[in-house]
């Protein structure tokens, strides 16, 4: 039964990146289907639903343009082979085979090393919970071809029963059995292979709470590299209880919330809440993973389409405490609906002079060159419209009102007579004078201000202290 994995050992091992590593870096991620052609073709997807042509190629082809933006680490879509129509690569069929329609081994190691060379990290998409859906012809799928392999036949109805999320069928795709000691092993043995093989720096893993936390924990150990878990869901408490089996978990209760008060314009206090409980409810907030969008929910821009809100957001998860992540096509302002269209080709619009790939740029330089996310982050101001923080030096303020919001932050660590200045117009400076610093926003603008000296960052307009 694992002699498949085999067919992976000739690739030399290279060194594992770390979770301590991964806090500085920031993801872009792509569906490996949805963001370039080996033939550079910008021609449209005529089947959102099926394969559209996208390419380990294509995304070997494009590195400059996710570099350019200040990425330095992409998550790319599961790798194995799929049944049919599994463009999105969550429904293995061969785990010993790498999807064809995203190309050959070798096209993939070529990916990750050129990735590599140019210092972005690769993080690999994974699935251990489940295989495509083949009903109950499991001889279709290798290696788990033996209904051994399998949990009995039911579907996931109630998400409250724990015993049943973790048992059951998730949209009737065969619920793999990992306490069967063949099926274990296989797939821990598996998931060390494809990080030595490929190179791997980290793992973004799929379907979390449908799988027992016992496995997570051996599952990350056997990866050797930093994992980052979906757990699809609000509640804190259940989402925090995943991270210890693995390293991080997306930051779906902060997803909620940004989309709470910047779509729905609710209270900005709902972030003071938010981070108040993360505080005392997460092992380690600077290991998971924020996100405005990704593939598996309507865009922002489908849902609100203010594009000052949507910037707003966005600045909120590349600047707050945990790894930041960027869903493919926020930066030309996408504004798919729910799944697959929310799973739009990029090919059709990468233009690096988009107004949202300039703001992204801008802030990840910002991020890059002073390291702000070192710093510890305090709040400094929340309101119904109004949220601050600072993050060592600098200061980050938001809102979610169109109308001009005026405050006088009395609460700050500068002192009196300093100069600072915003990142994103460097000719808007403000001093501190009595004590308190004025913060001026106007249309649903993001402040980001530093301390103003006389050291200019190359090519960018903005100070350093």
């Amino acid at each position: 039964m694992y002699k498949f994995i085999l067919c992976f050992a000739f690739l030399a091992v290279v060194l594992s990146a770390t979770p301590d590593q991964w806090r500085s870096r920031t993801i872009y991620q792509v569906l490996t289907d949805r963001f370039a052609r080996t033939d550079g073709s910008t021609a449209p997807c005529q089947n959102l639903s099926d394969y559209c042509g996208g390419t380990f190629q294509g995304l070997m082809n494009h590195l400059d343009y996710i570099a350019g933006m200040g990425f330095d680490a992409i998550w790319i879509s599961p790798i194995v082979a799929n049944t049919q129509g599994g463009y999105h690569g969550y429904w293995a069929q061969n785990f010993s085979q790498i999807n064809p329609y995203f190309g050959s081994a070798t096209d993939l190691i070529n990916l990750v090393k050129a990735a590599h060379a140019k210092g972005i990290w690769v993080m690999l998409d994974v699935v251990a919970n489940h295989v495509g859906p083949v009903g109950f012809n499991f001889s279709q799928i290798f290696p788990f071809n033996s209904a051994s392999n399998y949990h009995p036949y039911c579907i996931i109805e109630n998400w409250n029963n724990q015993t049943e999320v973790e048992n059951c069928r998730l949209a009737g795709l065969p619920d793999l059995a990992q306490e069967d000691p063949a099926t274990r092993l296989a797939l821990l043995t598996w998931v060390t292979a494809v990080v030595k093989t490929y190179g791997f720096d980290g793992l973004r893993v799929d379907t979390v709470p449908e799988v027992p936390k016992g496995f997570w924990s051996q599952y990350t150990q056997a990866a050797g590299v930093y994992t980052l878990g979906e757990v699809f869901n609000g509640d804190m408490n259940y989402v925090a209880g995943y991270q210890g089996p693995l390293h991080g978990v997306l930051n779906y209760p902060l997803y909620f919330t940004l989309k709470d008060v910047f779509i729905y314009y609710k209270s900005m206090n709902n972030l003071e809440s938010y981070f108040k409980s993360a505080a005392a409810t997460f092992t380690d907030l600077s290991l998971l993973g924020n996100f405005v969008d990704n593939h598996d929910n309507p865009r922002f821009l489908n849902l609100n389409n203010d594009i000052a809100m949507f910037k707003a957001a966005l600045a909120f998860s590349l600047t707050t405490v945990g790894i930041p992540i960027l869903y493919y096509g926020d930066e030309q302002g996408f504004s798919g609906g729910a799944d697959p269209y929310c799973r739009e080709p990029l090919w059709t619009s990468m233009n690096t002079s988009s107004e949202i790939y300039q703001y992204i740029k801008t802030i990840l330089t910002f991020r890059k060159q002073t390291k702000f996310y070192l710093e510890t982050q305090v709040q400094r101001w929340s309101d119904d419209s109004f949220y601050a923080f600072t993050r060592g030096a600098y200061f980050f303020a938001f809102t979610n009102n169109k109308n001009q919001q005026v405050r006088m932050v009395d609460y700050h660590p500068y002192s009196e007579g300093m100069t600072l200045c915003n990142l994103f117009w460097s000719g808007d400076c403000v001093k501190i004078t009595n004590g308190k610093l004025p913060v001026y926003l106007n249309n649903g603008e993001v402040k980001i201000f530093y301390p103003q000296t006389n050291q200019v960052f190359e090519d960018h307009g903005f100070l350093s202290i």
